[in-house]
């Protein structure tokens, strides 16, 4: 199973630094602009997804600082944001690279934003915050359509594994 992780952990680097690359091409207006997506604008939509990732990163090592508001914006501007991005999909990828299959199959007690306990294991964790990403992913590809990024370049997972074999 940790092979697998490892792979959705580079993958979910690759499939940011595509989006990141559609987000730099649009006008800032464009960028911000509110379209009806569940966290407004691919601004928004962006910011959600490092949010997420730093709160489960927190609960998974106990480390790193994140905000209680799953619609926060944590940077205001997209190279700041982009930044964080890139040090936080690294993060994640030395983290599961970190984990044994031992501990993938260990539960992992954590409360919600809300402060609801819960006890998961730690495999499906780890596919939830991969999967997570991907949705919300989708949502950003959708808003750059909508913004008129021609044909943004594809996310697809297969994609990845052919660009690098």
């Amino acid at each position: 199973m940790k092979a697998h992780f490892a792979k959705m952990a580079r993958y979910n680097a690759w499939a940011n630094a595509r989006l990141y690359a559609a987000a730099r091409s649009l006008p800032d207006a464009s960028y911000r602009k509110k379209v009806g997506a569940f966290f407004g604008s691919l601004h928004g939509t962006l910011n959600h997804l490092l949010v997420t990732d730093r709160i489960w990163m927190r609960r998974l090592t106990g480390e790193g600082e994140h905000p209680e508001k799953l619609d926060a914006i944590l940077f205001d501007d997209l190279p700041s944001l982009e930044m964080a991005r890139q040090e936080e999909d690294e993060r994640i990828i030395r983290y599961v690279d970190g984990l044994c299959d031992e501990d993938i199959g260990k539960d992992v007690s954590y409360a919600t934003t809300k402060g609801v306990p819960h006890r998961n294991r730690l495999g499906d964790i780890l596919a939830h915050l991969f999967n997570h990403q991907t949705h919300h992913r989708g949502q950003a590809h959708a808003i750059l359509t909508v913004l008129g990024v021609r044909e943004p370049q594809s996310l697809d997972l297969l994609a990845m594994f052919r660009e690098n074999p």
